[in-house]
């Protein structure tokens, strides 16, 4: 009995090892084109691969951030980076975040979240809540909700979601503002 288990264990043990072998490089890159696609989605037009023009900072206390260099042919026309809202309403929701060379958005694309559907989930859903950020800078814009008195529109029974972006984006401005030049 002893020797029929181990010998399940090892032929189970042999079957994970091959297919986590097999399957590593494709997995790889399908994550490399959903970065490569949401990259595509918030950087101004750009003729490299920002995904392999990068630069890693450390903000003031944060964590480390890694920026991706849009250019055409060799001037730098934008940045994207990656960023978490960690109090949205069903927990942290991930985004990517575009700025140009003058500090301004062009593009917020949510990668990640867990938000309730119909109400929280609206940050995908909502054909025209993302797109209003573009154009959007530290500069022209008062960094909160229309409910906390900022510029950003939030949804009907959802304001935690909207409020949890809408600090996240500020903050990749910062960022920005601080490490993009």
């Amino acid at each position: 009995m002893v020797l029929a288990l181990m010998g399940v264990c090892v032929a189970a043990a042999v079957v994970l090892a091959v297919t986590d072998r097999v399957t590593r490089g494709p997995i790889a890159e399908q994550q490399r084109r959903e970065v490569v696609r949401s990259l595509d989605s918030v950087l101004p037009p750009h003729t490299n691969q920002p995904d392999r023009d990068t630069r890693r900072v450390t903000p003031d206390g944060g964590s480390p951030v890694t920026l991706y260099l849009a250019r055409q042919g060799e001037d730098w026309v934008g940045t994207a980076l990656k960023v978490t809202a960690p109090d949205g309403y069903a927990g942290a929701i991930d985004l990517m975040v575009g700025v140009d060379r003058r500090g301004v958005l062009t593009g917020v694309a949510v990668l990640a979240h867990a938000e309730t559907p119909g109400l929280g989930d609206r940050i995908t859903s909502d054909p025209d809540w993302l797109p209003a950020f573009r154009g959007r800078s530290l500069t022209n814009t008062r960094w909160a909700v229309k409910k906390d008195g900022g510029d950003i529109d939030q949804f009907t029974g959802a304001t935690i979601t909207p409020r949890a972006v809408t600090d996240a984006v500020r903050r990749a401005l910062e960022i920005c503002r601080d490490f993009c030049r």
